[in-house]
């Protein structure tokens, strides 16, 4: 075999494994570079493309936090490895946001958290964004989140309808929010086998707005 098969093995299994460690789906991935969604599988899986272009690679790299080089680019093809600075952490919360009948959220401290260069979460208009990462539980939003799914939420988006972690009591939930009466919110389940969940506004603490995902294939 020869050496340049070797080497392109080896960053296909470096983005398998990135992928793994991250949670996120080659899927997703494929979707955050505006490709269809079997674009890195078929890349790990068949070698076709047999290279990453340099743009793909560039976003996956930023994405991930890692030198270029660990996915195929020349030692003299980029400039020098990003500042620290230049990532922002995102802290993963042990609240286990429920999809399904609600669990009970843990005290939120971090356990662990993912890297994201500045660029990347400026292109994707999180720059300015209070994420958290949760992981959902449940499959009350199915096909949308997926049980096992991560999810990152907006603390600083909580008003208006949309995808929303939300507090009800001491359990959280994932749900779509839509206005209703006048002091009333209904909460929306993506699977129709969950009924709408209609309360007073006060009795539903909005925590943020679900912005991004990623799971597993």
């Amino acid at each position: 075999m020869a050496d340049d098969d070797l080497e392109d093995g080896a960053e296909r299994a470096e983005l398998l494994r990135l992928a793994g460690e991250g949670r996120v789906s080659l899927a997703s991935l494929s979707a955050m570079l505006g490709r269809n969604p079997s674009y890195l599988q078929q890349f790990v899986r068949k070698g076709s493309p047999r290279k990453l272009e340099e743009g793909d690679r560039r976003k996956l790299a930023e994405f991930f936090g890692v030198d270029e080089a660990v996915l195929g680019a020349e030692r003299d093809a980029f400039p020098p490895k990003s500042r620290d600075e230049d990532f922002i952490s995102v802290p993963r919360l042990p609240l286990d946001a429920s999809a399904g009948p609600g669990s009970f959220s843990a005290e939120e401290i971090s356990f662990d958290a993912f890297r994201f260069s500045r660029r990347w979460l400026r292109e994707m208009g999180l720059e300015s964004a209070d994420l958290s990462a949760i992981r959902v539980e449940g499959d009350s939003m199915e096909p949308l989140l997926r049980s096992g799914d991560e999810i990152f939420v907006d603390r600083n988006k909580r008003a208006g309808e949309g995808i929303h972690v939300v507090r009800i009591g001491d359990a959280l939930h994932v749900k779509q929010v839509q206005l209703s009466a006048r002091g009333r919110v209904k909460l929306v389940s993506a699977n129709e086998a969950y009924p709408p969940i209609e309360l007073a506004s006060e009795e539903a603490e909005i925590i943020g707005r679900v912005v991004w995902k990623g799971g597993r294939v």
